[in-house]
């Protein structure tokens, strides 16, 4: 057994916070800017495009994100592509993010009235016009709240990917609980940090909903 001082315990515990921060910001962003993609494709009159969204959509929602990490993890070396953890940890919270973030948001466009998309095409707007300069902005509004309340899942998913070697919070706090026989205090303290991380987010989801509600 290792001796540590709770300080120490803690110290090593805030240092590897800083990974599953930056991971989860990575792998947020890069899921909103595929999720974008998908969500034009969603919501535009291919019904090729409709479908091919609609399939990797239920994929990645309909299996458990562990899966999905493991997958991308050890098949992509089965085909010669070798994968550093972060890069498979990366990837796998990428597409799953985006998946969710794509639903949440065709939900938001399909909260827009019908008379918008009508009112613009009596504009002479085209399709990708009507899109940027009548819908998403309204959909916006409406999707603000649930997207920083995904967030909260997103730093949450981010536990996971200590099964395939990325060093963050979750993995270094079981590294230390190894060597110190102290889960308890350990684990404890995994969860406060977690709470700090993910508190913020959670009330101003519910801030923003109240402000942003499309009732006003």
């Amino acid at each position: 057994m290792i001796e540590f001082t709770f300080w120490q315990i803690l110290e090593n515990l805030l240092l590897a916070a800083r990974w599953t921060v930056v991971l989860s910001l990575v792998s947020f962003v890069a899921g909103g800017l595929v999720g974008l993609v998908l969500l034009v494709m969603r919501v535009s009159d291919s019904r090729l495009l409709r479908a091919i969204v609609r399939v990797y959509i239920e994929i990645f929602q309909g299996t458990p994100l562990l899966m999905q990490l493991f997958l991308v993890f050890f098949c992509l070396p089965l085909v010669g592509i070798d994968v550093e953890p972060w890069v498979a940890a990366t990837l796998g919270l990428t597409f799953f993010t985006s998946a969710y973030l794509a639903e949440i948001w065709r939900g938001c466009v399909e909260a827009v009235p019908k008379g918008q998309w009508e009112a613009s095409a009596s504009l002479a707007m085209s399709y990708f016009e009507q899109l940027r300069h009548v819908i998403l902005p309204q959909a916006a509004r409406i999707a603000i709240g649930p997207t920083v309340g995904f967030g909260v899942q997103a730093v949450k998913d981010t536990a996971l990917v200590s099964i395939i070697g990325f060093t963050e919070l979750t993995k270094v706090g079981t590294a230390i609980s190894n060597a110190t026989f102290q889960p308890f205090l350990v684990y404890g303290l995994v969860a406060l940090i977690y709470f700090a991380l993910c508190y913020p987010l959670t009330w101003s989801a519910r801030v923003l909903q109240r402000k942003w509600h499309a009732a006003r």
